[in-house]
């Protein structure tokens, strides 16, 4: 028992190494692991804290823990120091490099010396050295982006009486980092004396460099260059020469703990929290789309107690002390937790807490805010972009992963050969030496004996064979992959053509993955800015059951000339903003709310522009239906129940929402600002047909009318905000007249709602059932138009309803316990028997052929996989547009809620794929998170599903997951393999409100566990984590800067240029590359195998059977062009045909131009073609001279004809390889046969007195015998027929996908396989056999393809609710279902989004401002209420249009 436990220990401790081995990465030497630290406590206008500094050490030293990273964000592989070190360890990671330096290396020896052993050396040399150039070329691109981002400038405090206590790491110098020893940091006192903690207010010393540290400049200098910025800020005082001031400061000098101003339309540099805005409220708008992707503005407010830093002087003021406690560095981009604590921290000042909402993240953009002052929390790779960003990292290709096991045969099979050669050779030695044999003379010393010989030998035959692992296949790799790189950046196919600029060309950033475009299994994309522009467009409506499709030949911009009421006299409009810029400072050129509002009470101005970079709406039926209304004063009936609907539709649309308005006071236009863009889209598209909301002064809307001067004011009482549970949006409005009073026949309350047809459906009165089902009708059309819908209805609300109602939900939104069900439960009761009245389809607009690029993809096998920050709602939709989700696809909905989402998961599995619901095991030892355990691709027949005809069946289903239940099911691995196999059994997955690690982690999920080839696709820096996890990363160089492009490893400019890049060059480049390798290790073989045969012969000494010339340039001339030819020029298939036929990508997905069983017949075909070689000439040549006078023939004459042989049978044999010979291919082949014939004859005739070769006279002696001639061709014939006869039998008798199409474009040149029609043309073994073999015969197909294409609506009609549960009678629930696992609640999708954000502050700052001015106010129901419960005049469309008639009386 004893004895066991060392062993155990023994075999746990080996275990371990060898786990560390196979994980070993070059990235782990030379990329500093920092752990996240502990949290953090933020000193500001206080000194440290005792606690902080080292009690072991002198002068004040500040613990390591509390030291913070520079803001100095690289995202570089190498520095100038590591560069030759890191470059050479991964290019040593290639076996045959190691073997080519050890090779040169014995070359060294004179004993072993062929030539100069710097000619050997210098074909490495070349090789590093070039390869090592491309790597820097790449990086060098990398740091001058680097160099952009850190220095950029902005505002830091700054004076001779600020310090900031906490203590920074000094930046990296020329970018080296880790290789010098950090500067020690301590703390110091103002007068730069050495102190004792707590002694007095340290300085720690940030940086030692004169050009880097923070000095405070002349003051009298920097007033003057700052002054507009100081006037700003406190435009009336004038500052001594020692207060503070901002001072223009690089990115990277940004410490922790410094205040920092930034302005309107400026990028925020690190993680800073809000002290105070330039807003009144204190309220920030900023744009996250390089974080979620998301372009619509967000609201972010102040810290209450901090809003009086609005100058610098409050904040250099030791008065304002305070210190921030915050958590420690994480990942997760929706939470961070800290604390404000006023004073000295004696926990006597006023505590405020502190979370996303008041804190602005680095990669956001500051906008319409004209300054926001806030401290440094975060900086550098503590914030959370860059964690969430990773390491760049070193990638190598599948073919290249795979060339290295081959490569090793190679040399297993020479080292058995040379172990051959040696063990013979000494054995013949130990036998003819007792002989006294004559070539053994001598023997007998301790260097020259047959023992010793063997091993000379054997290091001879290393030498002799050498060829049979090429240094020259490398070499050819990288020139040809640079050469392919060189033709997608010259195909003007995927150049984006912008007018007036360049063509942005598609670059190969990383030229050595050319090859993994042809074997993409999964693609990853981003939404915003790489499906999608984010940019929503109104198109249809639904009006009183009549719809309106809008005009389309003016969708088509926003100019001016389609404003209904243009402004022909803005004297007036001017002056009124002349008024308002000078009451009010105006930085960025916008006045937001209030400016609009007050100039909507002019009575005498005209109808405001509104400003939109959209297409505006416009429809010729709605226009006239509008103009009648508008002019007749007499409707009753339909037309006057229809002016109702018209004013009700596009007053719900200017009223419901939450946008800012923005003049611009040079034109005067309003431009809209909202939270999300399909908001602006609602409340642009009532502006375009006259209804033009003109802001919001506190509680009162703004609104105008179609031919009203006189805008229609309402009270804002109530706006039950919109969340993703609700699926709707609702205010509460009471009617003002002109004057802002509730006047007489005015004050009426409404309720206004907009929403998911489904939810607003069961909240509409009874009755009136032919307009719900026009309007059902109407919402299905647009539906399958891929539009996202939305239904509006409206509600009057009596006084005493209202008053009550009011009473129940205040009290709700001040219970302290369950507070959201109550909120919702008094929601609940108002939004009841509304009144519909209609719908609105928005088009989330696309980018250029997105969705006929994801639909080629789609055919060409490849599953796309989206992941997205954006809203489970709108990721949805975008499915929906881009044809990721199909009209009759059945959606899977995995949320991160209180039911288990492993629960959610096998509740799908069971319920939807029965017959695979197995145990699904984890991996059998611990694995990180980028190691899965491979799942087999298998496959199963489901037909009990939805029965046996279900494989001709339409559906299937689409998996949609939040980043909530994925962070649950990436914390076991049975969850991940669960989730993983439901995934894999989807046709789509789209994962939404993911972090940017969620993305790569999603990638990882896949690439590891599936052993697939994936692609990640983004445009944004949110992305850059999804990019570098993947085998190949493609950045899209959009609106988004350059962070995914400086990272990926392709750049294009439109997510549809990815179908050529992948269809034509990936397929292209993976063929060319996988045939030009098989054929660089079969003409190898070639002459290895000659010089193998010929040690029979030799006594296995190793000798050359021909002259050392033929081998030395065997890979340098004689053979090395045709297969670069094939690298370069080989076609499989015309662009255009790849194009139309996008199924046949399986060939690289599959692995056909480059696997093992091909690589063991090349290297079959190489053996066999050396035995017909050797020995035919051999015996031809010994057998009977070939001498007229009787001689025997030398050695080096039938050998010099083997050599021939071989470089004619090797050239010609690769060009037979290629798919197409064009011109250059042909001119590639042939010109190694030319030059080995030349240098022959040549060579052969230089005199020995001239130079001595083994090879004199043989022009004479060649060319006059005929054993030479025949010699070639019989060898020739013989050694090619079993390829010829094998290519002609496949091509005639077993045909595949390519052979069927050649055959089609050699028999119909002009045939379009775009466009083909089987009924049509009659071609035999033509088109129409091909694609219904690959739907029925795919070999390597996944059992999650297969199976997901069998699931179809069949399977969810049983699982939906019965037509009895909901009144809705023209549903057709035949078509696609959503099953939201979480809840167990099926529905019919619609694809219906309203974004907007959750809770946001904005809605906040409101819903309080309602609720105090709710609890001051007398809520006594007047005496008149019978009088103003009289009908609504809210839908009297008519009374708008008279207004300036009465007011003109």
């Amino acid at each position: 028992m004893k004895a066991t436990g060392p062993t155990k220990g023994g075999n746990s401790g080996f275990k371990a190494f060898a786990r560390r081995v196979a994980s070993f990465s070059v990235e782990d030497l030379f990329s500093r692991k920092r752990p996240a630290g502990p949290p953090r406590t933020i000193f500001v206008n206080q000194q440290l804290s005792p606690e902080y500094f080292d009690p072991k050490k002198k002068n004040a030293t500040v613990k390591k823990e509390h030291v913070y990273v520079t803001n100095q964000v690289i995202s570089s592989k190498y520095t100038l120091v590591t560069f030759l070190p890191r470059n050479l360890l991964e290019q040593f990671r290639r076996v045959a490099n190691i073997y080519f330096l050890g090779i040169a290396i014995l070359q060294f020896f004179p004993t072993f010396a062929t030539i100069s052993p710097g000619v050997v050396i210098l074909p490495l040399i070349i090789i590093i050295a070039l390869t090592a150039l491309k790597d820097a070329y790449e990086d060098f691109r990398r740091h001058q982006s680097d160099k952009k981002v850190n220095q950029t400038e902005v505002d830091v405090l700054a004076g001779s009486s600020w310090v900031n206590p906490n203590v920074t790491q000094g930046k990296s110098r020329t970018f080296v980092r880790g290789i010098l020893p950090k500067p020690r940091l301590r703390g110091k006192s103002a007068a730069g004396a050495p102190t004792t903690p707590g002694a007095s207010e340290p300085k720690p010393v940030v940086d030692e460099d004169p050009e880097t540290t923070l000095v405070a400049p002349n003051l009298k200098s920097s007033q003057r260059r700052n002054s507009h910025r100081v006037s700003f800020i406190n435009p009336f005082s004038s500052a001594p020469d020692d207060e503070a001031f901002w001072k223009s400061t690089l990115w990277e000098d940004i410490h922790v703990g410094d205040f920092v101003r930034i302005t309107d339309g400026h990028p925020i540099p690190a993680d800073i929290l809000i002290c105070a805005t330039s807003d009144p409220e204190n309220v920030a708008f900023v744009e996250t789309k390089n974080l979620d992707g998301e372009t619509n503005l967000k609201s972010r407010n102040a810290v209450p107690g901090l809003t009086h830093l609005r100058s610098p002087e409050a904040c250099a003021s030791a008065e304002n002390s305070f210190r921030v406690m915050c958590d420690r560095p994480e990942t997760n981009m929706y939470r961070l937790n800290a604390m404000v604590e006023m004073g000295d921290g004696s926990g006597k000042g006023d505590k405020y807490s502190v979370d996303l909402q008041t804190v602005l993240l680095r990669g956001t953009v500051l906008k319409h805010t004209e300054w926001v002052i806030g401290v440094v929390l975060f900086t550098g790779e503590d914030t959370k972009i860059v964690i969430n960003a990773g390491k760049t990292p070193s990638k190598r290709s599948r073919v290249e992963r795979q060339m290295n096991p081959q490569v090793l045969i190679n040399l297993a099979l020479m080292a058995v050969m040379a172990v051959v050669c040696a063990i013979v050779d000494s054995s013949l030695e130990k036998e003819y030496v007792n002989l006294n044999a004559p070539w053994l003379y001598s023997d007998d010393h301790p260097d020259d004996n047959p023992t010793a010989n063997g091993g000379i030998t054997w290091a001879f035959a290393l030498l002799t064979f050498q060829d049979l692992v090429p240094i020259s296949l490398y070499l050819s790799i990288e020139i040809v992959r640079t050469i392919q790189a060189i033709f997608i950046y010259f195909d003007r196919d995927i150049a984006y053509d912008r007018p007036g600029q360049p063509p942005q060309a598609t670059q190969a950033r990383s030229w050595n993955l050319s090859d993994d475009l042809g074997q993409i299994e999964y693609i990853f994309s981003d939404k915003t800015g790489t499906l999608t522009q984010n940019s929503m467009v109104f198109r249809q409506c639904s009006i009183g059951g009549k719809a309106y499709r809008g005009d389309p030949e003016v969708l088509t911009d926003g100019d001016d000339e389609t404003q209904p009421n243009k402004i022909s006299d803005s004297i007036e409009l001017e002056k009124e903003m002349q008024q308002n810029a000078t009451a009010r400072p105006v930085l960025s050129g916008y006045s937001i709310d209030a400016a609009s509002s007050r100039l909507s009470n002019s009575p005498s101005s005209s109808v405001p522009r509104t400003k939109t970079t959209n297409p505006r709406f416009r429809d010729i039926v709605l226009t006239s239906d509008i103009k009648l209304a508008c002019t007749d004063d007499e409707l009753s009936g339909p037309e006057a129940a229809r002016a109702r609907a018209l004013n009700g539709f596009f007053s719900v649309l200017g009223l419901c929402h939450t946008v800012l308005t923005a003049v611009d006071p040079l034109t005067g236009e309003i431009e809209y600002k909202a939270q999300s863009p399909d908001e602006a889209a609602l409340v642009q598209a009532a502006a375009d047909v006259g209804y033009v909301f003109l802001g919001r002064d506190r509680e009162k809307l703004s609104i105008r009318t179609p031919g009203s001067q006189i805008p229609e004011r309402y009270e804002l009482l109530h706006i039950l905000e919109f969340s993703s549970a609700r699926k709707r949006m609702s205010v509460i409005v009471r009617k003002l007249d002109e004057e802002g009073r509730e006047g007489e026949g005015e004050g009426r309350i409404f309720l206004l709602s907009k929403g998911a047809d489904n939810v607003i459906y069961e909240r509409l009165k009874n009755g009136n059932e032919g307009l719900k089902e026009d309007t059902e009708r109407h919402l299905a059309e647009f539906a399958n138009e891929g539009l996202r819908t939305l239904t509006l209805a409206y509600k009057t609300i009596g006084e005493e309803e209202y008053q009550s109602w009011s009473h129940r939900y205040q009290e709700a939104l001040i219970a302290i316990e369950n507070r959201e069900e109550k909120v919702e439960i008094v929601s609940e009761e108002i939004e009841s028997e509304l009144r519909l009245l209609g719908a609105t389809a928005i088009e989330d607009r696309l980018q250029d052929g997105v969705p006929e690029a994801i639909a080629d993809l789609k055919r060409a096998g490849i599953k796309i996989w989206v992941a997205t920050g954006d809203k489970l709602e709108t990721a949805i939709a975008i499915g929906r547009s881009t044809n990721l989700i199909g009209p009759d696809s059945n959606i899977i909905i995995v949320r991160g809620t209180s039911k288990p989402v492993d629960q959610q998961i096998n509740n799908a599995l069971e319920r939807f794929f029965p017959e695979h619901r197995t145990e699904v095991r984890p991996p059998s030892r611990p694995s990180t998170p980028s190691r899965m355990h491979p799942l087999t691709r298998a496959d199963t027949n489901v037909s009990s599903i939805v029965g046996g005809d279900n494989g001709d069946r339409p559906g299937g289903f689409v998996l949609v997951v939040d980043g909530a239940a994925l962070l649950h099911a990436f914390e076991t691995e049975e969850t991940k393999a669960l989730l993983l196999k439901l995934g894999t059994l989807c046709e789509g997955v789209i994962c939404c409100r993911v972090s940017p690690l969620q993305k790569a982690l999603i990638v990882r999920l896949v690439k590891d566990g599936l052993r697939a080839m994936t692609l990640a696709i983004g445009d944004g820096a949110n992305d850059v984590s999804m990019i570098q996890a993947a085998d190949v990363g493609v950045g899209i160089s959009g609106e988004e800067g350059l962070q995914a492009v400086n990272s990926s490893d392709y750049a294009i400019a439109q997510f549809r240029f990815l179908k050529k890049l992948l269809l034509v060059h990936g397929h292209w480049s993976y063929a060319r590359n996988g045939i030009m390798i098989l054929n660089f290790f079969y003409k190898n073989v070639v002459p290895t195998g000659i010089l193998w045969w010929f040690q029979i012969y030799c006594a296995w000494s190793a000798t050359f059977v021909m002259d050392y010339t033929y081998i030395l340039f065997w890979n340098s001339l004689w053979t090395i062009a045709p297969v670069v030819g094939i690298g370069l020029f080989d076609r499989v298939l015309d662009s255009e045909i790849l194009m139309d036929l996008p199924e046949l990508y399986h060939y690289g997905r599959e692995k056909y131009w480059f696997s093992w069983r091909d690589f063991f017949i090349y290297m079959l075909d190489g053996v066999y073609q050396s035995v017909i070689i050797y020995f035919f000439i051999m015996f031809t040549y010994v057998t009977t001279s070939a001498r007229h006078d009787g001689y025997s023939v030398d050695q080096y004459e039938w050998s010099t004809v083997t050599a021939v042989s071989g470089v004619l049978v090797a050239d010609i044999f690769t060009g037979m390889s290629a798919s197409a010979w064009t011109w250059w291919l042909a001119f590639f082949v042939f010109i190694g046969i030319v030059v080995v014939w030349a240098f022959t004859f040549i060579y052969s005739a230089l005199s020995p007195g001239y130079e001595f070769t083994n090879l004199w006279g043989f022009y004479y002696f060649l060319g006059a015998s005929s054993y030479f001639w025949f010699g070639l061709l019989f060898t020739f014939l013989l050694a090619l027929a079993p390829r010829y006869l094998a290519k002609a039998y496949k091509a005639n008798f077993s045909p595949d996908d390519i052979d069927i199409v050649r055959w089609i474009k050699k028999e119909h040149p002009y045939f379009d396989f775009k466009h083909h029609d089987h009924h049509q043309y009659n071609l035999g073994i033509g088109l129409t056999e091909m694609k219904q073999r690959r739907r029925t015969s795919r070999t390597n197909e996944s059992f999650a393809e297969r199976a997901s294409r069998r699931s179809s609506r069949a399977s969810s009609i049983a699982t939906l609710d019965p037509p009895e549960a909901r009144p809705r009678p023209s549903t057709d629930f035949r078509s696609a279902s959503r099953t939201d696992m979480s809840t167990g609640l099926v529905s019919v999708d619609r694809g219906f989004d309203f974004a907007a954000e959750d809770d946001g502050v904005a809605i906040r700052r409101i819903q309080t401002n309602l609720s105090e001015r709710f609890t001051s106010r007398n809520l006594a129901v007047g005496e008149d209420g019978e009088k103003k419960a009289k009908r609504s005049r809210f839908l009297s469309l008519k009374r708008g249009f008279t207004k300036k008639n009465r007011t003109s009386e």
